[in-house]
């Protein structure tokens, strides 16, 4: 295992996502995921119904109006969303799909980059990409499926399976490889035409001689 990285599982059963948002299941996660950051989610829940939903909250911190929101709806219609809530700009959604938003069969992405920002993909097709949202360390994460209490449970069985990677590159010692690289080619290059150099000044040296 490269010891720049961090990985944190979580299987979270059906039961948990069948709470309101008021009171939704927390998760704290075992370690911190800054700035360069992917989740990995699997959604083998069973809905109830298709009018049923079930939302997963990335979060800095709870106590922070700062999150990145994932929504999956029930079959046939398989809706799907992506939202994010900052301090600055209030709650608003970046990606909303009607129909076939999203597949069991396919894993939901959501990755995060100093450089690209975040991107949420579902299987190959992208829902989001390089959205700035101002930097995003990921500690802890909520479930739900209800609005209120008086709604009825989104799901009945299954589970959703979340992998979270994340490190700092340049901890990795392959990520000086390329400036490594570059800088044994500029030294090659330099002593080439250096050598070069002094084989023509060798060359006219001797021409004139003669």
């Amino acid at each position: 295992m490269n010891k720049s990285e961090r990985y944190d599982s979580v299987e979270v059963p059906y039961g948990m996502f069948n709470v309101n948002n008021k009171n939704p299941s927390i998760f704290k996660l075992e370690h911190e995921h800054a700035t360069n950051w992917q989740v990995e989610m699997e959604n083998k829940l069973q809905y109830s119904n298709q009018e049923g939903s079930v939302v997963v909250r990335l979060y800095e911190d709870l106590n922070e109006a700062k999150f990145i929101e994932i929504g999956m709806g029930g079959p046939p219609d398989n809706t799907f969303w992506v939202a994010v809530n900052t301090p600055e700009d209030g709650y608003f959604v970046i990606d909303q799909e009607k129909k076939l938003g999203w597949t069991a069969d396919k894993p939901i992405t959501a990755t995060h980059s100093s450089n690209g920002g975040l991107t949420v993909s579902v299987g190959q097709r992208e829902a989001v990409s390089n959205l700035d949202i101002a930097g995003f360390t990921v500690r802890e994460f909520t479930v739900f499926g209800m609005n209120s209490t008086s709604d009825s449970p989104p799901v009945i069985s299954g589970k959703m399976t979340f992998s979270f990677v994340s490190g700092d590159p340049a901890q990795n010692p392959i990520f000086y490889m390329p400036f490594i690289v570059l800088a044994v080619t500029v030294a090659i290059i330099v002593v080439l035409l250096k050598t070069k150099k002094r084989t023509d000044e060798t060359k006219r040296l001797s021409e004139s001689t003669t």
